[in-house]
This record gives structure tokens, C-alpha cells and sequence, in this order.
């Protein structure tokens, strides 16, 4: 018998959407999950990230043994802008024709929510009876992906054997994605007037050369992956002088790289110092900062946790559930180092292509049905080995 009703649930996102976890605060997050949990006879532990109690991971099993799966979610969300142009409250989950709006309602707390109420259903009815399910909820996601990183530091996947991450994909399936860098570039010159330009020394030029060039290595490259496609090279920001007739003696660049695994992390960085190296070799003063390296996943699409969740997903979904390239990066980046390439590994959860967007949103239905499929796929995955 379910121990949570359909009101219940659905209370639960709408506690976790109102608080307010913007980018940090993710500890009353926890703190919430925590003491739901704890009132269903379930353990969570908070482990502070970098020394910082007010964003804390949380842990939580089910179960005993091998094999272990893990389950994961992020306690983040990113800030809903101008709150002006929402048609609600995006902190008060809210539903319209039975799509639940908030902050978060998509990205991810559907997700969360729904690995958290299947785990609270599962131990009330005695699952799972083989293997252990591992609850990992992160902090920092959307900005770093440390929560996750602290995880994989810390040794929390030594010894699971597959796992599901609840990011919101409705009912597709992935098993891969691109992975991220952001870089920064600093050049220094030296100022003079624009009429002397043989006084100073313009520290956007070697910039301009370094992205010239870049541009040609990275985006003429004939490296692709079958499933995600080329790497994607981009300028996103760029910024130097302060008045147009004296020469700059400042300028940064920063970019972001999609990586594949035919050109992964460690390939775009040695590009590009290669790159800047030959610029200072020249004279010019450019320093290189890469303040995000989140890897590519690419696992296999057809594995016993993906082959199995389509099975059991495709009556909810009504029609078979594909399985695609995700184009985002998620917590996967960290929590599968050094788990090779034929890990199972699915990302998987309630929500919609509104994360992120003004007036996200989730469909009621789906959210419950998430609810309810995951409790028969986690323990059916472990029944498998």
C-alpha cells in the first residue's frame, strides 16, 4: 500500500520549489530532504562541500550490498530572472491546466523529488531485498559541478556499480553527453596614445590571434563522435580598453568548449596553450585560466539499466521511449571518472525543455508517473544482477 498519496507528493515539490536555492542555500534543501526521509525511517547524512555547512551534499541508502545503484539529483536551481515576466510566483509552485510552474519545477526538483518519494515507497515496502540503492544529492550543478565532485573525491562511487541521474528529459533516454569548459584568457599591454601605438603594446591583439587561430583548430577539426557530433568552440565574452584613442593595456577573452571524447578536455587545453605559448614566445603577456572541466559521458545507449527503463517507461510513456545524445553536461561528468566506457549509465526524469526558461514548468501526471516508475526500475535493476 502507498504510503504517500498523489496531494502528498506533489506537496513535497512544492515545498522544495519555495525554497529559495538559488546558486547556494541548497542546505535547507537538505535539510528538508533530510528530515522527510528521517520520518520514514531512512538515514540521510549532510557532508558539507569545501568546509561549507551552508552547502552540504546529502546521502541517503536503501537496502544492503551489492550491487549498489546510484541515484542522483542537484539541490540548485538558477535564478528566474525577471520575476516580472512569470505568470506566477516562481518560488510558489502553481498549477495551470495541470503543468506545475515554479523555479526549479523542471530543473530539478521533479527529479529529486520523485527519487526521493520512490525511496521513502520502497523501504516502507520492504525493497529493495537485493543490492542497495544510494541517494546522491549535489550542490553547485549549474555552477561548477563541485557537489559532485566532492562526491567523486570523497569515494561515494567506488563501489557503485550503475546509475540514474533524475535530470528532466521526460520520457527519452540518454546515455551521453558533450562535455563543458570554461576558459579565460588575460592578456596585459601597455597604455600609450593611439597616435604612438609604438609606446605601448595592445594587449587585445595577441587575443584576437589566439581566437583566429582557435577558431580554425577547433572548428575545422575532422574529429566528430557518431552520437554527439563535433566539438563546439565559442567566444562568449570579450572585453578590453577604456577609451578609443589610447591603446588597452588590458583584455580578457572567455570561451566555452562542448568536448567530445575523439577531442576531449585535455586535447582543447594543450590546443590552447599551445596557442598562448606561441604568442609569448613573440612578446605578448597571456595567461591561461580554465575554471570549469566537466568531461564527456559517452556510454553505451543500449545497457541493462537504459534497456530496462525504456521497457517499464514505455506504458507511462504510451509509445516506445527513444534513446538520444543529451546536449547538456550533468553530474555525471565527475561521478563516472574512471568508470571506462561501458558503464551503465542513464539519465532519466520528469520535467520538460523549459528548465531554465520563464515559467518552467512540469506536468503534473508525468512528475507522479516518475513517482511510480522508479519504484519498479530501481529494484528491477538490482534483481537483474
Amino acid at each position: 500500500m502507498a504510503v504517500l498519496t498523489a496531494a502528498q507528493k506533489v506537496q513535497i515539490l512544492s515545498d522544495l520549489v519555495a525554497i529559495h536555492s538559488v546558486n547556494d542555500n541548497e542546505v535547507a534543501v537538505a535539510t528538508y530532504l533530510q528530515q522527510l526521509l528521517g520520518e520514514h525511517g531512512i538515514q540521510a547524512k549532510l557532508l558539507p562541500v569545501n568546509d561549507n555547512a551552508q552547502r552540504p551534499n546529502l546521502v541517503a541508502e536503501i537496502g544492503s550490498g551489492r550491487p549498489v545503484l546510484g541515484i542522483s539529483g542537484h539541490m540548485d536551481v538558477v535564478s528566474p530572472g525577471e520575476v516580472s515576466q512569470w505568470q506566477s510566483d516562481p518560488f510558489t509552485l502553481t498549477n495551470r491546466n495541470d503543468r506545475l510552474y515554479g523555479r526549479g519545477a523542471a530543473d530539478m526538483k521533479s527529479g529529486l523529488a520523485a527519487l526521493t518519494i520512490a525511496l521513502i515507497e520502497l523501504h516502507a515496502a520492504g525493497q529493495p531485498t537485493h543490492g542497495t540503492i544510494r541517494l546522491m544529492a549535489t550542490v553547485g550543478e549549474e555552477v561548477g559541478e563541485y557537489g559532485s565532485q566532492a562526491f567523486y573525491e570523497a569515494g561515494a562511487m567506488d563501489d557503485v556499480d550503475a546509475l540514474l541521474i533524475g535530470e528532466p528529459t521526460g520520457y527519452n533516454l540518454f546515455s551521453s553527453h558533450k562535455g563543458s569548459m570554461d576558459v579565460r584568457l588575460t592578456a596585459k599591454g601597455l597604455a600609450a596614445h593611439s597616435s604612438m601605438p609604438e609606446l605601448g603594446a595592445n594587449a587585445i591583439d595577441p587575443l584576437l590571434a589566439i581566437l583566429t587561430q582557435a577558431n580554425q583548430a577547433f572548428r575545422e577539426t575532422a574529429k566528430e563522435n557518431a552520437l554527439l557530433g563535433k566539438l563546439a568552440f565559442n567566444t562568449t565574452i570579450f572585453s578590453g580598453g577604456n577609451q578609443v584613442n589610447s591603446i588597452p593595456e588590458a583584455a580578457t577573452a572567455e570561451m566555452n568548449v562542448r568536448t567530445i571524447p575523439e577531442f576531449d578536455n585535455a586535447a582543447v587545453r594543450e590546443t590552447l596553450q599551445h596557442l598562448v605559448d606561441q604568442q609569448n614566445a613573440q612578446g605578448a603577456q597571456v595567461t591561461m585560466d580554465i575554471y570549469m572541466d566537466q568531461w564527456p559521458v559517452a556510454e553505451p545507449q543500449d545497457n541493462p539499466l537504459s534497456n530496462l527503463a525504456a521497457k517499464l517507461g514505455e506504458p507511462f510513456a504510451g509509445e516506445p521511449i527513444p534513446k538520444l545524445p543529451l546536449p547538456a553536461v550533468t553530474d555525471a561528468s565527475n561521478l563516472l571518472k574512471d568508470k571506462g566506457n561501458q558503464f551503465p549509465f542513464i539519465v532519466f526524469g520528469p520535467g520538460s525543455n523549459t528548465a531554465h526558461q520563464v515559467d518552467e514548468y512540469v506536468d503534473q501526471q508525468m512528475f507522479l508517473d516518475f513517482t511510480e516508475l522508479y519504484q519498479q526500475l530501481l529494484p528491477g535493476y538490482l534483481n537483474l544482477k
